[in-house]
């Protein structure tokens, strides 16, 4: 009998688990009809053979006990098929789901005014940028020189601390959205010079979970708000708890895995993302990289993953590793990129430097 192809298994073998299958119910009192090629014994020597009625009855019995064998070691396999391919603690192997999943709903459909909480005031979200471009922390970006055309965008976003002071020449200093992640709130606020009054026009973004922003003692949000108090000019928006759901099962629909139960966290990337769709006719991302970078990239090459920690960890290191725990919360940063690919044409994404689709 051939293994099903679906089933997979670290340790066990196709052909060693049904021979254990078979071993325990043989040995749990069936008989002799567990040698599916015996015959009913013949008589003792000395005695007449058996009317041949009962020889008939006792083949038709074994026919049943075998019948009833391969029923149970079906029924078992099959189980244990299921169970394997919905383990939470398999590594998620996304090619392999990706064509058999919908199209998640149309992301520029997404509602701006539902989606943004104002957390200092009463202002709606800027809605609507013709042409965007992501900056991100990448250590491509150094020595690029990008820092004119960056300059030239109509609308800039970046990501969490990532400075522009002594890096403007490759990155610039126009930023028009910043995303911020829960974890990356102090950071940012410890450093106004940098984040708040150097460029005033910036529109800060928060995201977290509800736990963590609006928690009953040290909430994010007051926080948030006690730094607008003293910075009159700063303009600060929070995820929605909606749209938090929303960004969760927009993961789920695109990979096929829930966050949650696949023990990952979406990175302020992926929240980007959607964000600059929805508010960007056109975007373009500079400094990420595509999903197979790290399988091509020579081995002893070092590039640190922020450009502004140039000896911070490398950044395949932390891509693979954060792809491939199972334990504890970790970013699917390759799985997000697979998706940001998928997303190039539908939704008018360019990639450079490097430059990939």
């Amino acid at each position: 009998m051939a293994c099903p192809r679906p089933f997979s298994h670290p340790r066990t073998s196709c052909f060693s688990l049904l021979m254990s299958l078979s071993f325990l119910i043989c040995t749990a009192g069936t008989g002799p009809w567990c040698d599916l090629t015996s015959l009913p014994p013949g008589p003792p020597a000395g005695r007449w053979p058996l009317p041949l009625s009962r020889r008939r009855k006792e083949m038709s019995s074994n026919k049943e006990q075998r019948s009833a064998v391969f029923v149970t070691l079906f029924a078992l396999i099959t189980i244990l098929i299921l169970y394997s391919s919905n383990s939470a603690n398999e590594v998620f192997h996304y090619g392999s789901l990706r064509g058999r999943l919908r199209r998640p709903v149309n992301l520029k459909k997404w509602s701006i005014t539902d989606g943004y909480t104002p957390i200092l005031g009463n202002k709606t979200l800027p809605s609507r940028c013709h042409q965007c471009v992501i900056v991100t922390s990448s250590s491509h970006l150094l020595g690029t020189k990008l820092g004119p055309e960056i300059e030239r965008a109509e609308c800039t976003i970046r990501m969490n601390d990532a400075p522009t002071t002594g890096y403007s020449a490759d990155v610039g200093n126009k930023t028009t959205f910043r995303v911020v992640a829960h974890s990356s709130v102090f950071r940012v606020l410890q450093r106004p010079q940098e984040f708040v009054n150097r460029t005033p026009e910036t529109v800060f973004i928060f995201w977290g979970p509800p736990s963590k922003m609006q928690k009953p003692q040290g909430s994010l949000v007051r926080i948030i708000q006690r730094a607008g108090l003293a910075f009159p000019n700063m303009e600060a928006y929070a995820v929605s708890l909606g749209r938090m759901r929303q960004f969760d099962d927009l993961f789920r629909s695109e990979t096929g895995k829930d966050r949650e139960k696949s023990h990952s966290w979406l990175s302020t990337g992926w929240f980007t993302m959607v964000i600059a769709v929805g508010l960007c006719d056109h975007v373009h991302v500079y400094g990420m990289v595509p999903p197979d970078y790290c399988s091509q990239r020579p081995r002893l090459q070092h590039m640190p993953y922020h450009y502004y920690e140039p000896k911070g960890p490398d950044e395949c290191v932390t891509y693979i590793q954060n792809e491939h725990s199972r334990k504890g919360n970790h970013h699917r940063f390759i799985t997000e990129k697979r998706v940001f690919s998928s997303w190039a044409q539908l939704y008018g994404i360019t990639f450079s430097h490097p430059s990939w689709t």
